[in-house]
């Protein structure tokens, strides 16, 4: 039984690499580095705006690889920074920005959309059920964790 675990685990673990390594070729295909993926996923889900704390937060990519990504995209001006509350950052797509994340990001989130689409109701239940019950349990087992 226990040899059995370790095989499906190292399924899973091979499978989130896959899911993450296609990421990284959609990136690639749409002409996008990596952060500017998430930076422009982040702000276009969230209707053209964001906390840039939640972009890292989210995303759980270090805030340097964030700034690198936002650097190139305010420099392309697809994106601005503005002050928000006190020492808050928001993150803007620019009019310029939101059409290029149609183009990029919009189309990826149609081909998720289309793959949740083609699903039944109790598929998209069963796979996000099991996926929210495998996090609640990690994030507990993380609490736990010691040096």
């Amino acid at each position: 039984m226990k040899n059995m675990v370790a095989v499906e685990i190292k399924r899973y673990n091979y499978l989130i690499s896959e899911i993450d390594a296609a990421y990284h070729e959609a990136a690639n295909r749409l002409g996008l580095s990596d952060s500017a993926l998430i930076i422009l996923y982040a702000l276009y889900s969230s209707g053209g705006e964001c906390l840039l704390s939640d972009i890292c937060r989210l995303s759980g990519v270090s805030k340097q690889t964030i700034h690198s990504g936002l650097r190139k995209l305010t420099d392309g001006e697809i994106v601005e920074l503005a002050v928000f509350q006190g020492k808050k950052k928001k993150v803007y797509l620019t009019e310029k920005g939101m059409a290029a994340a149609e183009d990029t990001v919009g189309r990826l989130i149609a081909l998720e959309n289309g793959i949740f689409d083609s699903w039944s109701g109790e598929e998209r239940e069963q796979y996000l059920g099991l996926m929210q019950k495998y996090l609640d349990a990690f994030r507990e087992g993380v609490r736990r964790l010691e040096r």
